[in-house]
């Protein structure tokens, strides 16, 4: 059966300051065991700033790849306080992170083992190493949310909607983006306003101005669409 692999890599991680970069990780580890908890994935972290994360459910890998992708933007990170790389650590504030699924077979996944190996996390990979968004001189970022599979027909119709999905979540604040990621893992409006010590009216307002409803109806359109496939 047929999984998705999603690799992912933190933009920008190395204009961090050092106690950032401690946060950061200890983050991800967060974010890896709510992953596990709400959708039984298996992940790990690479060198500190990388992330391969299986989806057993297919039709869960949008929803997974957007709560990644909102997590990070949490972090309270202030690049106001930084003296050096502050231009590039403001890529970091609006992307957070860059990421790819890779939807295919994997030969060999043994979680206890930390073996994934196999066409998806090639296609994974293979996407997010050709992606380059910036080098030392000048930084250029267009997309950082990428879906590769062997069927082209699949891939062009992800396309336009991970693209429209990368501008909604680049304009996205720290507070909206911690809304979508609980709301993501499938808590209601009660429980987030409870957990962020906020009115649930507030909760509602930063629902609203994410997207939440665009957001879900895309959500639930990729899951019926990967979930009849073989």
């Amino acid at each position: 059966m047929k999984k998705i692999v999603i690799s992912a890599d933190i933009v920008s991680s190395t204009a961090l300051q050092t106690v950032d970069k401690q946060l950061l990780e200890k983050s991800l580890q967060s974010l890896l065991q709510d992953l596990n908890k709400s959708m039984s994935t298996f992940g790990r972290i690479i060198k500190g700033d990388s992330l391969e994360i299986v989806i057993p459910k297919p039709q869960d890998g949008l929803k997974a790849a957007i709560a990644i992708k909102s997590f990070v933007k949490t972090l309270p990170i202030n690049i106001e306080s930084y003296e050096e790389g502050k231009f590039r650590a403001q890529h970091f504030k609006t992307h957070g992170v860059r990421l790819a699924m890779g939807y295919g077979e994997l030969e060999r996944f043994v979680p206890e083992d930390g073996i994934i190996d196999g066409e998806a996390i090639y296609l994974s990979g293979r996407a997010i190493s050709n992606m380059h968004t910036y080098n030392k001189e000048r930084i250029t970022i267009k997309n950082t949310l990428f879906f590769e599979s062997k069927n082209e027909t699949l891939n062009n119709t992800m396309l336009p909607i991970l693209e429209l999905l990368d501008v909604l979540l680049s304009k996205a604040t720290e507070k909206q983006c911690m809304v979508l990621y609980l709301k993501l893992l499938g808590h209601s409006e009660t429980e987030i306003a409870k957990k962020m010590q906020i009115d649930q009216s507030v909760v509602n307002r930063h629902s609203t101005n994410v997207g939440w409803n665009a957001i879900d109806t895309t959500v639930s359109y990729f899951s019926n669409l990967m979930k009849n496939r073989k």
